[in-house]
């Protein structure tokens, strides 16, 4: 039975060598769409790179050649699809009369406005000819899916906004997200009259559960924010540290749940001995209301070193994202620890000032206090790190 490969994200190009060397795959051909030019092995693959954070003219380009791919294969073809991180910007296509640019733009006003990233891949879903299941249903090929999640939850709808799995979103709770995060008015008008004309039924919904064309795709995640957590806990152990792990994914605001969590935080290491490590992951969101530059790791740990500042022990904090990029910014993320505060105040540096201007990356770049790894290849949401003498 042949075999063929489509993979898509920040690891596309590395799950697909690791795929082209397993022993039993035996690809035939297949389609990578990545995020950068990376070493590609020789076998019988076309490798392409799409844009990311905002979908390019490259990342149609690749959409389009995956389809056309999918859709080329025999009912006794297997399709092995591989999805990661940054698929839902590298791999785009625009559905009937929308363009790229309308899609690029309703993606930045929801992201200024806060959106989470249920909200947005459901409105994604439905300005794409690509997602929400329509990938698995273009091919005749049974597919089988493997996936590393970088969403809080690991569901498989909403990762690269799920264009092998059925979607359960319809094109009027897309109008609604639209209505909760900065209007009808502020989106294009062939987006907004396509989700209207979609919510009263004059366009085809995305595949929904029980669809029989995709009755024939199996998915299954090989990865998450767990294996970066179990990474972390393994490490501070080596180090000394006693390790508190906290499961529950941190999530809201950056700037809200940074207080909440650094206050839950201390108050669950209090009777802990010392040095600890507390780790812990998730995805915050930012509400851009200034004019600065930074990213929720960066916004995350400006609000938590306010905290920091009252501790009567040495303690730190740091937040990072997982593919090494942290908003529009080349850093992580950032770092504070109890001397953070007064250094910035004796520069002249108010905390208070760059987080309502959402410039956290000025702080921190100021200070000397961004973490900056460079891009890691894959992406498994955020890691935040306390560490109390």
């Amino acid at each position: 039975m042949p075999r063929h490969l489509i993979a898509a994200g920040k690891a596309a190009g590395a799950m697909a060598a690791a795929a082209m060397r397993h022993p039993a795959a035996d690809i035939a051909g297949g389609v990578v769409v990545s995020a950068t030019e990376e070493s590609q092995p020789a076998g019988r693959l076309e490798y392409l790179i799409g844009g990311h954070p905002v979908p390019t003219e490259d990342s149609e380009r690749g959409g389009r050649r995956a389809l056309l791919y999918a859709a080329s294969l025999a009912p006794d073809d297997t399709l092995l699809v591989l999805l990661s991180g940054g698929a839902s910007s590298l791999m785009a296509v625009p559905a009937d009369g929308l363009t790229l640019e309308d899609k690029r733009r309703t993606t930045a006003t929801l992201l200024r406005a806060g959106a989470d990233i249920l909200s947005l891949n459901t409105v994604r879903k439905h300005l794409s000819a690509v997602k929400g299941g329509q990938l698995a249903a273009s091919s005749p090929a049974a597919c089988t899916v493997l996936v590393i999640s970088d969403v809080v939850g690991d569901d498989l709808s909403v990762i690269a906004s799920g264009p092998t799995v059925a979607d359960a979103s319809r094109f009027a709770d897309a109008l609604d997200v639209l209505r909760r995060y900065g209007g009808i008015d502020q989106f294009p008008p062939p987006v907004v009259r396509r989700l209207t004309e979609g919510a009263e039924g004059r366009i085809v919904e995305t595949p929904k559960p029980g669809d029989r064309r995709l009755a024939r795709a199996e998915a299954a995640i090989v990865g998450s924010r767990r294996n970066a957590m179990d990474g972390a806990v393994a490490a501070a152990g080596e180090r000394g540290y006693r390790v508190l792990r906290i499961d529950d994914p941190v999530v809201g605001e950056a700037r809200v749940a940074a207080t909440s969590h650094a206050r839950a935080v201390l108050a669950l290491a209090s009777g802990i001995q010392r040095p600890v490590c507390v780790v812990s992951s998730g995805e915050t969101t930012v509400r851009v209301t200034g004019t600065g530059t930074g990213g929720r790791n960066q916004e995350f740990v400006l609000a938590a070193a306010q905290l920091l500042d009252q501790l009567a022990v040495p303690g730190a904090v740091a937040s990072v994202g997982t593919d090494g990029i942290d908003g529009p910014t080349d850093a992580a993320g950032a770092y504070a620890d109890t001397t953070t505060i007064d250094r910035a105040l004796a520069e002249g540096r108010p905390p208070d000032r760059y987080l309502s201007d959402n410039d956290s990356y000025a702080f921190f770049n100021a200070l000397g206090d961004l973490i900056h790894t460079g891009p890691t290849g894959t992406n498994v949401g955020d890691l935040q790190l306390f560490l109390l003498a």
